[in-house]
């Protein structure tokens, strides 16, 4: 009976043994598996530009719906679609003499009566659209606003004609729609002619937002966050095991990141392919914010 338990406890001794071992073996394992994902990147110098982006689609400047004011007899129509006419130009005139003129200069669209049809008060005659001169409406939130002034130059890309073309903010608007519990106020921005341009056309609009010039940046891709969101990186450190160095960010471009404080230029950072380990939060810290 003694004889039995002796090798009870001897069994159990050695099979604590092998997990030891065994535990051993896959910690091992684990921080070579882990130190063989690292790659490195070295922080370089560089310049940052960020933008604001708004959507919005060509528009003429100036268009008038010619409508009639009272009921009339047209005895002769001076125009046809696709006239040009300029401010002033007779356009319809009626039965009793009077004459319809035209209060801008644009191209007679959409004529719909005929000599010697009566019309209405309040019916539409013709539309007339200033081609030439074409803008882009564009709808900007409240908290956005700082960013656009009038008389501020812009790029604006129209998709449709793959181009980038100039424009200069003319108005924004003092009133502002509500939608959705947010503000927003329309901003008319006077494109540079191009004949290629259409009304309707959509068009994306690129305002400068921040910069930062000759400063450490580092891919956006090897920052990580801690649970309270502060940015740090991995260093290599003594035996070559990673070091973890909090650092201070600044501005992004979605793709760089520039680096204030916890790396300089030339600096090599480590990052990992895989998921990090929870191994490595334990591993020495080094902070550059107190913590």
């Amino acid at each position: 009976m003694v004889k039995k338990k002796k090798t009870s406890i001897r069994n159990w001794a050695v099979l604590i043994i092998i997990l030891i071992i065994a535990s051993v073996l896959v910690y091992l394992f684990l921080i070579r598996s882990n130190q063989s994902n690292y790659e490195e990147v070295e922080a370089k110098t560089g310049n940052i530009v960020t933008y604001y982006t708004f959507s919005g689609n060509v528009v003429a400047k100036n268009h008038e719906s010619v409508i009639s004011e009272k009921l009339m007899q047209i005895s002769e129509i001076k125009v046809k679609n696709g006239n040009l006419v300029n401010e002033g130009d007779e356009l319809i005139v009626t039965s009793t003499g009077d004459t319809i003129v035209a209060n801008i200069s644009g191209e007679v669209q959409g004529l719909s009566v005929e000599v010697n049809a009566t019309v209405m008060a309040g019916v539409k005659l013709l539309d007339i659209t200033d081609y030439n001169n074409l803008q882009v409406k564009i709808r900007v939130d409240e908290y956005d606003l700082p960013a656009i002034r009038i008389g501020q130059d812009t790029s604006i890309k129209i998709n449709a004609l793959n181009k980038d073309i100039n424009g200069t903010i003319m108005d924004i608007s003092k009133d502002g729609t509500i939608i959705n519990n947010l503000t927003y106020f329309e901003a008319s921005i006077d494109l540079q002619k191009d004949p290629s341009l259409k009304v309707g056309m959509s068009a994306e609009i690129k305002l400068l937002n921040s910069k930062a010039d000759n400063v450490v940046i580092l891919p956006m891709s090897v920052i990580q966050f801690n649970d309270d969101n502060s940015a740090y990186v991995l260093k290599e450190g003594q035996n070559g095991r990673p070091l973890i160095v909090d650092i201070t960010t600044g501005i992004n471009d979605g793709i760089n990141v520039e680096i204030k404080s916890g790396v300089t230029s030339g600096e090599k950072v480590l990052y990992i392919n895989n998921v990090i380990t929870n191994l490595l939060q334990a591993r020495p810290r080094n902070s550059t914010t107190g913590r």
